[in-house]
This record gives C-alpha cells, sequence and structure tokens, in this order.
C-alpha cells in the first residue's frame, strides 16, 4: 500500500511546523490584547465616574469571562473551525473592542467631560450613547482574548510531534505570558494614570494589530490541524448509548464489541479490548444483534476508542479538580496581601512609592525568570547529570508543596505585621517595608512555574486528539472558577468571623492565612493519592518527555 495514502497526518506534519513557527506564535501570543485589563477600574471611576463598587464588579466579570470564553472557543475550534481560525477571528474582535475602548478615550463626544474645579459644580453623568460605546468596547475585547488564550496555546503545541519539544514550548508561553502582565501593570499602568489614557489605549490597539500581522506572517509556516468531527458530540453518543444498552450484559470477547467500519485502517489508534475501569461505559461498545461491524447507529452503538476517550476524561477529572483548590488560595493570597501593602511603608528611597497593586509583580517576575532558569540551566542540568527529569505530575505536586510553604510565610509576616502595628496604634501606615511580602511572593510565583505548564502540558497530552483545544482551555477554567471561589471564601470569612474587619490592623489575617495552610494541605494529600493511582494514558510519549535529548536531538 501506498504510504502518501496511509499517513495523512504525518504528510500534513511534514507541511509545516516546528520550531520556525515559535516566534511567530510567540509574538502574537504577546502582544494580542494586551494590556487594556490592568487599569480597567481606574478608567471606569476617572472617566466615566462609575462608582469604585460597581467597576470592581465590571472587573470581576472581565476577569472572570475572559476565562470562561477560552472554554467556548475551545469548543468551536475542536468541533467546526480549527485553532488558526479561531486565532485570527479572535485577534480581529479583540483588535476592534480595544479600539473602541481607545476612541472613547480620544473622542470627547464618546466620554462625558471632566468634572468642574469648583465644588459646587456637578458632574455629567454618561450618556447612553457614551456607556454603549464603552461596555462595547469592553465586551468585544473580553471575547476577543477569552478567545486568543486557549486556542493559540493549543495551536503553538500543535507545531511540535514531540512531547519534550511541547514542554519546551509550553515554559515559554508562560514566560511571554508572565513578561506581558509584568509591562502590564507597570509600564502600561504609568502611561495611563501619569501621560494619557489615549497614549495607553492606543498602545494596546497598536500591539493588537502587530500581533495580529505577525502571526498572519507566519501563516505558510504553520502546521493546521483541521477537525475532522464533533468530538463532543462523540461523548454525549457514549452516554446515551450506555443508558439505552444498560440492561444488556456486559462481553469479556473483544469480537462482542465495535471498532468502526475502518477499524482495520485506524488499528494503532483503537483499544484492543475495552479496560476494565469504568466497565459500565463499555455497553456503549456492545454490538447488538441487529448490526455489522461496517454499519451502526451512532446513538446506540459508539467505538471502543469512544468510549475510553469519555473514560480518560473521567480518569484526569480528580486531578483537574485538585487544581481549583490549589489556585482559590492562590487568588485569596493575592488580594490579602495587596490589603497587606495599603498598611505598610510602600517607599523605595526617596522619591518612590511602590503602588500597592503592584507588588503582585514579584509574583509574574518570580514566576518567569524562575521558568527561563529552569528551562535553560535547571533542567538540562538535571538531564545530564541525574539522567532524570520532571513528569508532568510531579512538576503539579512541586507546586502544591511551594504554594503551601508560601501561604505559611504569608503568615508568619502577617504575625509580625500585627506585632508592630499593635505597638503603633497611632499610625495609619505601619512602620513596616512593604518588602517584607516579597518573599511569599515569590515563592508563589516559584510554585506558579511549576503547576501551571505542568497542568498545561499534562491535559494536552493526555487528553484525546480530537479535544486539544478544550485541554488547554482547562486551566483558563480553574483559574475562573477559582477567582469566583476566593470571591465567596473571603465574603464567607467576613460574615462568619472577625478576622477581616475594614481595617485589617484590628484583625486576624494571619488566622486566615493558617486555614488556608491547612486547606492546602489537605489539598495537596488528596492531589497525591490522585497522582499516584492515575496512569498516563500515553506512557510512552511521557517517558519521551523526561528522557534527557541527545545531541541529535537538540534544537
Amino acid at each position: 500500500m501506498d504510504p502518501e495514502t496511509t499517513s495523512p497526518i504525518t504528510t500534513q506534519r511534514n507541511r509545516g511546523g516546528g520550531w520556525i513557527t515559535f516566534p511567530f506564535v510567540i509574538v502574537a501570543l504577546s502582544l494580542a490584547g494586551g494590556g487594556w485589563t490592568s487599569n480597567l477600574i481606574v478608567y471606569l471611576i476617572q472617566e466615566f465616574r462609575i462608582n469604585s463598587i460597581d467597576a470592581a464588579q465590571i472587573s470581576n466579570l472581565v476577569n472572570g469571562s475572559t476565562s470562561f470564553i477560552p472554554v467556548i472557543a475551545a469548543i468551536v475550534a475542536d468541533s467546526f473551525l480549527g485553532c488558526y481560525t479561531v486565532v485570527w477571528i479572535s485577534s480581529l474582535i479583540s483588535f476592534l473592542g480595544i479600539t473602541l475602548l481607545f476612541l472613547t478615550s480620544a473622542v470627547h463626544s464618546l466620554r462625558p467631560p471632566p468634572c468642574g474645579f469648583d465644588e459646587s459644580s456637578s458632574c455629567q453623568s454618561p450618556t447612553k450613547l457614551q456607556f454603549t460605546a464603552l461596555y462595547t468596547g469592553i465586551i468585544l475585547a473580553s471575547l476577543g482574548i477569552g478567545g486568543l488564550r486557549s486556542t493559540i496555546t493549543t495551536m503553538g503545541a500543535d507545531q511540535f510531534s514531540k512531547p519534550k519539544d511541547q514542554g519546551v514550548y509550553f515554559n515559554w508561553y508562560y514566560v511571554a505570558t508572565y513578561v506581558v502582565a509584568v509591562i502590564s501593570s507597570t509600564a502600561m499602568v504609568y502611561i495611563e494614570d501619569n501621560i494619557s489614557w489615549k497614549l495607553g489605549f492606543g498602545l494596546s490597539v497598536a500591539a493588537n494589530l502587530l500581533g495580529l500581522v505577525i502571526f498572519l506572517l507566519g501563516s505558510r509556516f504553520y502546521y493546521l490541524a483541521k477537525p475532522e468531527q464533533n468530538p463532543y458530540k462523540g461523548i454525549a453518543r457514549v452516554i446515551v448509548a450506555t443508558f439505552r444498552k444498560w440492561k444488556v450484559p456486559l462481553s469479556c470477547k473483544s469480537e462482542d464489541y465495535y471498532y468502526g467500519h475502518d477499524a482495520e485502517v485506524n488499528t494503532n489508534e483503537l483499544a484492543a479490548i475495552p479496560t476494565k475501569s469504568f466497565r459500565f461505559l463499555n455497553r456503549a461498545a456492545l454490538k447488538t444483534d441487529d448490526q455489522t461491524n461496517s454499519k451502526a447507529n451512532p446513538w446506540k452503538t459508539c467505538t471502543v476508542q469512544q468510549v475510553e476517550q469519555l473514560k480518560n476524561l473521567i480518569k484526569i477529572f480528580p486531578l483537574w479538580s485538585s487544581s481549583i483548590f490549589l489556585a482559590t488560595p492562590i487568588g485569596i493570597q493575592s488580594s490579602l496581601a495587596i490589603l497587606q501593602s495599603l498598611t505598610m511603608d510602600r517607599r523605595i528611597g526617596p522619591h518612590f512609592n511602590i503602588p500597592a497593586a503592584s507588588i503582585l509583580v514579584f509574583v509574574l517576575i518570580s514566576t518567569a525568570l524562575f521558568l527561563i532558569i529552569w528551562d535553560r540551566l535547571l533542567m538540562p542540568a538535571c538531564q545530564r547529570l541525574l539522567n532524570l527529569s520532571l513528569t508532568p505530575l510531579q512538576r503539579i505536586g512541586t507546586g502544591h508543596v511551594l504554594t503551601v510553604i508560601s501561604i505559611g510565610i504569608s503568615a508568619l509576616v502577617e504575625k509580625k505585621r500585627l506585632n508592630i502595628a499593635k505597638s503603633n496604634r497611632d499610625l495609619k501606615v505601619v512602620p513596616m517595608s512593604v518588602l517584607w511580602l516579597v518573599p511569599q511572593l515569590s515563592v508563589m510565583g516559584i510554585g506558579e512555574a511549576f503547576h501551571f505548564p505542568g497542568q498545561v502540558d499534562l491535559y494536552y497530552q493526555e487528553f484525546p486528539v480530537s479535544l486539544k483545544s478544550l485541554s488547554t482551555a482547562m486551566i483558563h477554567l480553574i483559574i475562573a472558577i477559582a477567582f469566583y471561589l476566593s470571591t465567596a471564601l473571603i465574603d464567607l470569612v467576613r460574615n462568619a468571623t472577625n478576622w477581616l474587619p475594614n481595617n485589617i490592623n484590628n484583625g486576624r489575617l494571619d488566622n486566615v492565612y493558617w486555614v488556608l495552610v491547612v486547606t492546602g494541605m489537605v489539598n495537596s494529600g488528596y492531589y497525591m493519592v490522585c497522582a499516584c493511582l492515575y496512569k498516563y494514558q500515553k506512557a510512552e510519549q511521557v517517558n519521551e518527555s523526561v528522557r534527557p535529548a541527545s545531541d541529535a536531538e537538540k534544537y
């Protein structure tokens, strides 16, 4: 048989992909949609006179939406359009939204006039047209950046056939993400606060357009994986077929199961016999009396491959759920660190004060720096000297441990801050440098350098091939759930205890941290159990990804 007719995937792979695509994808990721969310609350309050609580709620909705939208975009990419199409459409939508936000800052008729200097003069409220322009811009920009996040991640990983190269890509993906976050939280905020909103949004528009152009310039180099069918329909069919044949007895004979009419062509992709885990799902692949191996009602009889794909998703769910309770304490710790910094001495030298929100930049910097050090120095040294490397599960587990340690450091630092505050009750600013928060934030950042790339790598390797876009969107879904859950938990603590009063100098913030430490330890134990019981679905790829590269394989 002609090899070209039997290996369409290999043929497509040879037509594109590889490290030549890396600059185009990373630059597009770095520039597209950058910068506009960092200072959104201040823009809403200062320029549109929206009250602070409403502005914070709008910001919360934006942050939550830009983490949920990647899941929807992943479904569209996996089922219909493919990653490439979703990426450029999302970039275009983001460009339109940010352009509209730029116009609200540049065109006087699209924002309310400034308030008069006279205290007796009233401030004019925004008109319906002005609100429409503002909210339309926010919605479009949120849709664009949300649709871009997971699909460009998946498309970048699709350019590499080896898990080892994919792991390196995910490391640099997070380096780029965190570097952009640092720039957005510092330089962009400074420009908008001290120069003009027009310049700040203008730079965001230019960055978004440049990112889209660079991404399109790399089109001829990309490997484009096209969706063949809707994979989510296959999952639904397995569930329906299982219940339709719930009373049918299971069989131990492979010939009693349906492998599809093209089973002989795709033998390598199909299981020889259904696995024993979640055996009740095997009913979905049982043949019926009125069926031949070449034809089956897809809502009554599914292939063994479809059944095993659903089993894989179920098996990875406990690991995924543990990450929700890993990300939630991180979100709470970040919010509380800002509250701490507001009460501390933020002076660096005689003329500079660190903005309270900018204290989280130390998390971003430590993550980006450690990822670079890990990829360039530590990981090659471990492979060369010790002949070993960390699997994705081991990286995530290391992140769990470091996160608990960082929260413990937070509790100790807060105890010291409270003691100093009690000794200086007359002072509004506690005579304690805000740099005391740097160790806990740095350890948190190093923990994120382990567990976030590890999770993306794990999901990408273990999810079915047809669900690759969804695999990279799972981390965004975790962040979205953790974002809302952390808000709810802080409200619960405020209502149930006196640990978080308006003035945290009169509270017991250290107790909140200790509760998070205990919660984190329990969750880490839960993760360790799940990780020990989990068996990689593609063990040979994992072994390759952690095997030291020979000189011929190094890039």
